[in-house]
């Protein structure tokens, strides 16, 4: 079955990538700007086969266009560039509200009683194959570059955590070895965070990351991606571990010479 699969989703790959398409990356996804030649062509297959395997279903009086469809596929497929893995094996569908949405939530509090109510979310990500979106805040999260927030990135990094079952923090690994590490670093780090968080220092991580490991491994996803040089100086081996994972190196791609990448170029 996998072997149709991979001979299917090549003949996807091979179609060509239609020009409207294009437009919308270079518009939406500035990100993809910074990407080789090579990683461009990979990511242009990626979005196909994305596409064409994943349901799009809009919510509260949206409509679903190309334009909402590729400018959510650039993102995720991002996470996948180098890796050879599965396309989100465990997604079915991505659910696209207009604006942030309301959401029945539950919170625990101190003595064990329960505090229920309605929230407002921008994003969220089910294990039962759903990913539930704002539009607007993911065409916030793709303008900016460099600020380390990014809805998408976030959504679908927790994706990746669901993938190993548990969605504690700790995704599927390439190899065995690699988790007593991975325990290691991202446990230290998200220690690190919550007692950054309690005593107001500043960090280079988002402080939703200190909710739990599960929300640490999508914030650090945001951080590697969009704030890679200052991750890196500051987080060397936390770097280390996502660079393995994500078998991508941002920081190289942007350059060492300060905390943003330089302006990226025009796509041809």
């Amino acid at each position: 079955m996998f072997g149709f699969k991979r001979r299917r989703r090549e003949r996807i790959r091979k179609r060509p990538f239609p020009a409207e398409w294009r437009t919308i990356v270079e518009r939406n996804v500035p990100y993809c700007r910074h990407l080789t030649e090579a990683e461009r062509a990979q990511m242009r297959g990626l979005i196909q086969v994305f596409l064409a395997e994943k349901r799009f279903e809009g919510c509260g009086g949206l409509e679903i266009t190309d334009e909402i469809r590729v400018t959510i596929a650039a993102q995720a497929c991002l996470l996948l560039l180098g890796r050879d893995t599965d396309d989100y094996p465990g997604l079915d569908t991505i659910l696209v509200y207009p604006h942030a949405f309301v959401v029945k939530a539950r919170h625990r509090l101190p003595g064990g009683a329960a505090l229920e109510g309605f929230e407002g979310r921008s994003g969220e990500s089910w294990a039962r194959g759903q990913v539930v979106l704002s539009w607007d805040e993911v065409l916030h999260g793709a303008a900016d570059v460099h600020d380390g927030v990014n809805l998408v990135f976030h959504e679908f990094a927790h994706q990746l955590d669901d993938e190993s079952v548990h969605g504690d923090g700790a995704p599927a690994l390439p190899r065995r070895s690699m988790y007593i590490a991975w325990a290691r670093v991202l446990g230290h780090e998200y220690q690190q965070l919550v007692e950054d968080i309690e005593h107001h220092r500043e960090t280079v991580l988002r402080a939703y990351g200190a909710t739990n490991p599960a929300e640490f491994f999508a914030v650090a996803t945001e951080a590697f991606f969009e704030t890679p040089v200052a991750l890196r100086a500051r987080h060397a081996e936390l770097y280390g571990q996502l660079m393995a994972f994500y078998k991508q190196d941002p920081a190289k791609r942007c350059g060492f010479g300060g905390g943003a990448c330089p302006a990226p170029q025009q796509e041809g």
